[in-house]
């Protein structure tokens, strides 16, 4: 039995392209056999599907066409983030170019866990990473905007998590105050690094109102710990952003550390028609950043910008086959402190190459071209008696609910859709009613399809 080719070395590209045509293929007849945004029948009909195409997991004779049939069988299995119909969460179709990227970061499988593993990837991430911050940061006008850098992460959720870590390290026990409009990650971060209970603030009106933050910060005032505030740019239920400047004037009134989750609302950087949105995220000590949301990126490419690189210091850590003193002192970079992580892929790749290859204009013109779509499709339900809008969009969630409907309609509604597979829609919870949400981050989308959208909910709705 002949060996099997590996995917780097100088043999590499030629066993990679008759094995990129097969997935291609599988690609194309898994999304054919689908038809649609999402598969039909819900989770025991793919299940069936799924279980019937793998047959033996482990057989003892291997199967040459595994490929074919397991790419296959997870397209036809597929919520696909490409089609029109399929648009219920942060989940967007990545740009081929950054796919292409993720592609070659796969074949020569460098690990940031050390220079030697990843030379090149390693002065990729410092040069990106760089770039990125000082684009968070270069409104300060401060010198802190030269310094400031950025961790990659795997997405919003470990961003936040070593948010709330390097405030702990830096001023001791913190105490979290937040709006109940924050995404989940961050309470549940403070109970993983064993922090007191937060402070969570109503939001009724779906962003944190900074005079209830000023009235919560005051009443913690006295013999109190250190404060980090948590703000939002891009709630997951809305796509709403909080008013970021009054609310940095209050962390800096009250001594507060502030950090602005910015997972969604964060690609608004890149626009120059929407990057006024983000004003006041240049005054965070830290921002989260998650370019698999509006940046189109396969997952994952998340960040956390850091104004201060010496908060970063607490992340060192050394282990003498990685990053031994002498190595270091000769003149190889430590790459330990750049994450919790060890094993880390080149996820940089994917992302350097997209800022490249677009530039600013092209990322923003995609930012541009989802939230004019937001706003078409507002107006379309403004103008439509049988649908009731909740309020214009921000960036590019719409959030909508039948005319005259329960709660439980609402729920039921969406529920056929994705079990007959024809559409994919979110849910929200907001002023104590339930929403159907639509996250349009398909720039591809046309008017049409947003119409047809609003046709299936309404045929899909009893009266």
């Amino acid at each position: 039995m002949s060996l099997p080719p590996l995917a780097s070395g100088p043999d590499g590209p030629s066993a990679l392209r008759p094995l990129l045509a097969t997935v291609l293929d599988a690609l194309h007849e898994g999304a054919r056999a689908r038809g649609g945004p999402l598969p039909a029948g819900g989770p025991t009909a793919v299940a069936a599907r799924v279980r019937d195409a793998v047959g033996d997991v482990l057989p003892d004779k291997g199967d040459p066409d595994a490929v074919r049939a397991l790419v296959r069988a997870l397209a036809e299995g597929a919520a696909d983030p490409a089609d029109p119909l399929c648009a219920a969460h942060l989940h967007c179709p990545p740009l081929a170019v950054a796919t292409a990227a993720d592609l070659a970061a796969s074949s020569l499988n460098p690990s940031l866990d050390s220079w030697d593993q990843a030379p090149a990837a390693s002065e990729l991430e410092t040069l990106v990473t760089r770039a990125l911050a000082q684009e968070v940061y270069a409104d300060t006008g401060a010198p802190e905007a030269e310094t400031a850098t950025a961790l990659v992460t795997t997405g919003g959720t470990e961003a936040n998590q070593l948010a709330l870590l390097l405030a702990r390290e830096a001023h001791g026990t913190v105490r979290l105050v937040c709006g109940a409009n924050a995404h989940h990650s961050l309470t549940r971060a403070a109970w993983l690094l064993a922090l007191p209970q937060p402070v969570v603030l109503p939001t009724p009106r779906g962003t944190l109102d900074p005079a209830a933050l000023h009235a919560a910060l005051t009443d913690l005032a006295g013999p109190r710990g250190p404060v980090l505030v948590a703000a939002t740019a891009g709630t997951t239920d809305a796509g709403l952003i909080d008013p970021l400047p009054a609310l940095a004037d209050l962390c800096a009134t009250h001594g507060a550390r502030l950090h602005i989750d910015a997972a969604y609302g964060g690609g608004l950087l890149f626009s120059d028609r929407h990057r006024a949105l983000l004003t006041g995220l240049e005054r965070a000590h830290t921002v989260t950043l998650d370019l698999h949301k509006l940046g189109w990126q396969p997952v994952a490419a998340g960040l956390l910008a850091v104004r201060d690189p010496h908060d970063l210091h607490t992340l060192h850590h050394r282990a003498d086959y990685l990053n031994a003193d002498d190595d270091t002192d000769a003149g190889l970079p430590d790459l330990l402190g750049r994450s919790l992580r060890t094993t880390r892929r080149p996820d940089i790749l994917k992302i350097a190459v997209t800022l490249k290859t677009l530039g600013r204009t092209g990322l923003g013109t995609l930012v541009d071209e989802v939230c004019a779509l937001a706003h078409e499709f507002a107006d379309l339900l403004a103008a439509h008696p049988a649908f009731e809008l909740h309020a214009p969009p921000t960036i590019s969630t719409v959030l909508f609910r039948p005319t005259g409907a329960s709660d439980d309609t609402v729920a039921a509604v969406r529920r056929t859709l994705l079990n007959d597979g024809r559409a994919v829609l979110g849910r929200a919870l907001l002023d104590g009613r339930l929403w159907l949400k639509a996250t349009l981050l398909n720039p591809h989308t046309r008017p049409g399809d947003l119409a047809a959208l609003l046709n299936l909910v309404e045929g899909s709705t009893p009266r």
